[in-house]
């Protein structure tokens, strides 16, 4: 099969599909792996490194798309790249599309394969594929967090640790599942008071046992949720059902009523976001204030450490990678897991979330959502 990477286009996007050593693992199954010159420059991967595992360098997404049978990405395609996707084609990368009825059309005209890093599953229920990307992003949003606390950032001006004799930043993390709790360890580690408000008491006792109980753990009913973030300091927005938009869990009139000054970091936002006030950002120009509360939304965060970011990325998709390049759409049949990843086929969504968010037929071509 040729496998093919282009350059991501997405703005402050520098992450990479493959590594030169994911590239050499593909050319080791006897696979032609085919890489738009410069993509891997911005995570630190010159073309030469791809040529020394064995790739071939092309000049443009053009010829990527053209030529390879699946394309291997790290976002979502942009417009100008879903016209260039062609029916018996398979693209792996990240999609999104509950919040994305655009990019979701053009998929379904393609007429491609597109298989969706954050919906494929393991045996313990988790999300492996984007659970690397989650662990990155809850880490940076405590740092952004931070950061877009002090006054020249639009913040109140609070140091986040505080300093002896003066009370460090609350922070009130939406969500205990791998983002969550990655963002309480950094928030903790900062000497920051957190609490993490989760809906799952086993995930409670789990985060209550891995904190020695450094970290505060409540209920997230409505109440819970109001009171803590009118308390916080920080919100850092950390919800995830797999598939489909994000639950607003922090409306607009709750703005007036915290802190002046005060952070929200939307981690959901590639799934709609979490607060109601959410619209997207870039690394940019991330934040805007509503309400005298200031907003960091960055689509990608990831993308801030695209050197850590691609490699930690690569190790989670080789294995379904390789698995399509070596039997292609039959590596489906082959592991219902990945099969959960299939979001597009022939024109029709397969995913049930996805479909539901959009309000779309849904057809499972593999029986897996019949299980």
């Amino acid at each position: 099969m040729r496998v093919g990477v282009p350059k991501e286009i997405k703005p402050d996007e520098y992450r990479v599909g493959l590594t030169p050593s994911s590239a050499r693992e593909y050319v080791a199954h006897g696979h032609e792996v085919l890489i738009q010159t410069g993509a891997g420059i911005g995570a630190g991967f010159p073309d030469e490194a791809y040529v020394k595992a064995g790739a071939k360098i092309v000049a443009d997404a053009d010829a990527v798309f053209d030529q390879a049978d699946m394309i291997v990405k790290v976002k979502e395609p942009q417009a100008v790249e879903w016209v260039k996707l062609k029916p018996n084609q398979i693209l792996f990368t990240y999609l999104h599309l509950a919040p994305d009825p655009d990019q979701t059309h053009g998929l379904l005209k393609s007429g491609c394969a597109a298989i969706a890093y954050e919906t494929v599953t393991d045996a313990k229920g988790g999300l492996p594929l984007l659970a690397p990307m989650s662990e990155v992003a809850g880490r940076i949003a405590v740092f952004s967090a931070a950061e877009t606390l002090l006054k020249h950032n639009g913040g109140m001006g609070l140091l986040l640790c505080g300093v002896p004799g003066v009370s460090p930043a609350r922070v009130a993390v939406l969500g205990g599942g791998v983002v969550g709790a990655n963002a309480a360890r950094m928030a903790m580690g900062l000497n920051a008071e957190v609490v993490v408000l989760e809906r799952s008491i086993p995930r409670m006792r789990e985060i209550d046992d891995i904190f020695l109980g450094r970290v505060l753990t409540r209920f997230s009913s409505l109440d819970a949720v109001e009171e803590e973030i009118l308390k916080a300091d920080v919100v850092i927005g950390a919800v995830l059902t797999a598939g489909a938009a994000a639950p607003k869990l922090v409306r607009k009139e709750h703005l007036k009523r915290m802190k002046p000054g005060a952070v929200l970091v939307d981690v959901s936002i590639d799934q709609g976001g979490c607060f109601e006030t959410s619209h997207a950002t870039t690394h940019a120009n991330p934040t805007y204030v509503v309400d005298g509360i200031v907003h960091y939304c960055v689509a990608n965060m990831p993308g801030a450490a695209p050197r850590t970011s691609s490699e930690a990325l690569n190790n989670a998709t080789l294995p379904f990678g390789l698995a399509l390049a070596d039997h292609g759409l039959d590596a489906l049949k082959k592991n219902p897991h990945l099969a959960r990843g299939l979001n597009v086929l022939n024109g029709e969504l397969t995913h049930p979330a996805v479909a539901e968010a959009l309000n779309m037929p849904f057809k499972d071509p593999y029986g897996v959502w019949a299980q």
